[in-house]
């Protein structure tokens, strides 16, 4: 194994500038391992849906050229990035997890994809995920579940849990995905690695599959705060095309996660959501939170608690806002114009033919939401299910606004529990929804919010994660507490928590 598939991104952009490396012998190094560590739906790690080899190491060369001119295209060209198979990519499949969508080849990059080609990032493939993003296992991906690289017997989150597990793996040092209740953040507190949801229209959404409008959100995965902020910086910004972007700088990330990695947070108010922990969470992940806190104390930082006591109705309002806006976006796949066609015998009708095809085409989880979807939006119920759900979106919201009238960032356990047991919760699909608990208030309000890996459970060995909110456009704050506690951690442990994953057992290529 290749030791510069375990460096960072930030890492491999300066021994690229140093000229110690090329971008193409990088590529083919996470090239090479994935085909020892992924496997397929049977075996392996399974993170990737599609492999484009001969892509990315056409775009390491080119970056690789530039780098011989002296006119790198960014601080990260040459470093290779594996995406998430809800974004729109010319040339190579994107089927959003989904049967119905197999084979389709998009005829545009999604701005994000853009963004990263002129930034000079080979785009190893497209990552696993549960179909339309309706998911927190990566289970109901129709293609075979991606597996935990901690312990393939066990969930690596989602609905990006392809992305997360990618990254944690070692098979690429960067990956994007997209967060609508969580699934940036929740594979990453499982997996061990680094997920950011920026505020809400701070990335571009064009060219993203749109599971609900008003929530989904595309962001970095990664392994470290200083990572993740160089890829946003790549990332961000407003797009005209884009009828959800906010026309707002970015700003310098990386600059504040360099700042946070020196340790003090003296002058920090850090608030503990009251109502995002205790019953229902597992007490090594609570264990490892009051850890992170007391570290947090240590830097410097006043550690508060704060109540947002309408949070409790965050799970509810999200699935009914979340599946009617699904419902909505659904409608799409038909037949008629892309994707799946299934013609039944006889004389079918138009009807018959959407009917057949969307009943081939979808899986169980995009057919309940479909239908709790349909069901909230129809005559006679949408004003007491979805208008009521968005005047409880509305004290969400009113809530993190006062929070953050008295702390700088809130704070708690990313997700309840570790990685659970692949089909340990695919028969409830309640217990399921249950594992976005602390993240879905983030996507109703659209504050930024970041997860990191805070240690492993005592009673599992497995990772855990802490999550931190930032008032809208105020993401450069994530990085700094981030980068603060990550560099305590990381003192504590001896080295990023990523060293004590298990060498993981090859796979047939």
């Amino acid at each position: 194994m290749s030791s510069w598939i375990k460096k960072s991104a930030a890492e491999l952009a300066d021994a690229l500038a140093a000229g110690e490396v090329t971008s193409v012998e990088l590529t083919q190094a996470h090239l090479d391992r994935i085909a020892a560590v992924d496997g397929d739906a049977d075996s392996g790690v399974h993170a990737f849906l599609h492999v484009d080899a001969e892509g990315a190491l056409a775009q390491a060369k080119a970056s690789d050229e530039r780098r011989a001119a002296g006119i790198p295209a960014s601080r990260l060209d040459g470093v290779p990035i594996a995406v998430k198979d809800i974004l729109t990519t010319i040339g190579t499949p994107t089927t959003a997890g989904s049967k119905i969508l197999e084979g389709w080849i998009p005829p545009y990059d999604a701005t994000v994809v853009k963004k990263l080609k002129d930034a000079g990032l080979p785009i190893l493939g497209k990552t696993n995920m549960d179909e339309f993003a309706m998911g927190s296992s990566t289970e109901q991906s129709a293609f075979g579940p991606t597996r935990n690289p901690w312990d393939q017997s066990r969930i690596p989150g989602g609905s990006g849990g392809g992305s997360a597990a990618a990254v944690a793996a070692f098979e690429a040092p960067l990956a994007i995905g997209t967060d609508t209740g969580g699934s940036i953040r929740q594979p990453g507190a499982v997996t061990g690695t680094v997920g950011v949801k920026p505020t809400y229209g701070g990335v571009s959404r064009y060219g993203l599959i749109a599971m609900a409008n008003s929530l989904d959100q595309v962001g970095p995965v990664t392994r470290t705060v200083l990572d993740s902020a160089l890829l946003h910086e790549v990332i961000g910004g407003h797009d005209p095309l884009d009828s959800t972007s906010i026309d707002a700088p970015v700003g310098d990330l990386a600059d504040a996660a360099r700042h946070g990695a020196g340790g003090d947070l003296t002058g920090v108010r850090v608030g503990v959501i009251t109502e995002l922990g205790g019953e229902g969470y597992q007490a090594g992940v609570l264990a490892k939170f009051n850890e992170s806190l007391e570290l947090l104390r240590s830097a410097g930082a006043e550690v508060v608690e704060v109540s947002c006591p309408h949070f409790v109705h965050a799970l509810a309002t999200y699935y009914l806002l979340m599946p009617s806006e699904a419902s909505s976006n659904l409608a799409k796949f038909d037949a008629m114009r892309f994707g799946l066609r299934v013609v039944p015998d006889g004389d079918p009708s138009a009807e018959d033919v959407m009917r057949a095809s969307r009943d081939a085409g979808f899986g169980d989880e995009v057919k309940r939401r479909i239908i709790l979807g349909t069901y909230a939006l129809s005559s006679g119920y949408y004003d007491a299910y979805y208008g009521q759900a968005q005047k409880v979106r509305t004290l969400i919201t009113q809530d993190f606004d006062k929070a953050f009238e008295s702390v700088d960032v809130l704070v708690s356990p990313t997700s309840p529990t570790t990685a659970f047991k692949l089909g340990e919760k695919t028969d409830d699909p309640l217990a399921m929804y249950l594992n976005d608990l602390a993240t879905i208030p983030a996507n109703l309000a659209g504050v930024p919010g970041i997860s990191l890996p805070n240690g492993l459970a005592e009673e599992d060995g497995l990772p855990s994660g802490f999550q931190i909110l930032a008032p809208v456009t105020e993401d450069a704050r994530l990085y700094r507490v981030g980068a603060a506690l990550e560099a305590l951690l990381e003192k504590n442990w001896g080295g990023p928590i990523l060293d004590r994953l298990p060498e993981l057992e090859g796979v047939q290529a």
